[in-house]
């Protein structure tokens, strides 16, 4: 393989890899503001 297919290789593993980490935080902060809202409604 040439350099640069390496290094485009890495580039869209990279790409994929960081999305899926921003999925994840996504969803932990709905999970939270979910939880959040349960609270505040047995609350009140």
């Amino acid at each position: 393989m040439t350099s640069h297919v390496k290094a485009l290789t890495v580039a869209i593993v990279a790409a994929l890899v960081l999305s899926a980490c921003a999925n994840t935080v996504r969803g932990v902060g709905r999970d939270v503001q979910q939880t959040a809202d349960a609270v505040e409604d047995v609350a009140s």
